[in-house]
């Protein structure tokens, strides 16, 4: 008699992190994102537009509109990855009911984590190809840069007084003292002068640089020096003001980002969470 030996085949191991579903679902939510992140730019409720790169948040109340919608767009895109993801991965057939729970929470973080990178490098690679062709296109003399809080403050600044330069001293002191500069020379001046005195500890201008000032601009424009001083204060005060709105929106856009990322990474666990139940049957 032949005795007969049942050898059961062994299932292989299946792997705890499922890389595959990660990968789609941080697919599905960067792309999300850039469709939310579109929208909200044509509506104008988006604090970036994602085909400029370039922020369009001049007030407190806009910031806080912007920062609000940043924090749905991550919780909605977030969600979306984490549940795919959870979808996707594979079944874990041997692993207990909370170690389950566990690894979809897990992968719905994972793939939460890999559209944020992915979405860090791709901007800095936009950032680097925007630098460098602003290096080889140099912004033309005279021309402001988009990007520049000063801009409209420097185009009041030296704003001419036509009625002054059609002739007698204001012609003969604006064609004296512009023989040797360009305007463009000057308005880097009046910027630097501008933006770095508060970074020299100062709450506003010296009285050397605001006469420096008035004088360029008494020349460049044909106003009296009287009436340069009172557009030179009047324009610092501006510029001060519009520096501390920025700095408040700046601080304030850093809180929404980080509680959007923080809620990005609760949905997308949540979402895998659910996503791996419809999976198993549960």
């Amino acid at each position: 008699m032949v005795d007969t030996v049942i050898v059961e085949a062994e299932t292989p191991a299946v792997p705890a992190v499922s890389w595959p579903a990660i990968v789609a679902g941080g697919f599905v939510a960067a792309a999300f994102t850039l469709l939310l992140l579109a929208l909200g730019a044509g509506i104008g409720f988006s604090v970036i537009s994602p085909w400029s790169g370039l922020p369009d948040i001049t007030t407190t109340k806009a910031a806080l509109v912007g920062g609000i919608y940043m924090a749905v767009t991550a919780v909605m895109a977030s969600a979306l990855g984490g549940y795919v993801t959870g979808r996707l991965r594979v079944r874990w057939t041997r692993a207990p009911l909370d170690e389950v729970y566990f690894r979809d929470t897990a992968h719905g973080v994972l793939a939460w984590a890999f559209a944020t990178v992915m979405g860090a490098a791709l901007l800095a690679s936009a950032a680097t190809v925007v630098g460098s062709g602003a290096a080889a296109n140099p912004t033309p003399a005279g021309a402001s840069n988009g990007n520049d809080i000063t801009a409209p403050y420097l185009d009041r600044l030296f704003r001419p007084n036509y009625a002054a330069l059609t002739g007698g001293t204001g012609q003969q002191a604006a064609g004296v003292f512009a023989a040797g500069r360009d305007l463009a020379a000057d308005r880097d001046v009046a910027r630097r002068m501008l933006l770095t005195f508060r970074e020299r500890g100062h709450t506003e201008l010296s009285a050397d640089d605001r006469q420096y000032l008035a004088q360029m601009v008494a020349a460049r424009t044909g106003l009296p020096q009287a009436d340069a001083e009172r557009r030179v204060a009047a324009v610092e005060a501006d510029v001060r003001t519009a520096l501390d709105n920025a700095r408040r929106i700046a601080m304030q856009l850093s809180f929404w980002l980080v509680a959007a990322m923080f809620l990005g990474a609760f949905a997308a666990g949540l979402a895998a969470t659910e996503g791996g139940a419809a999976r198993d049957g549960r």
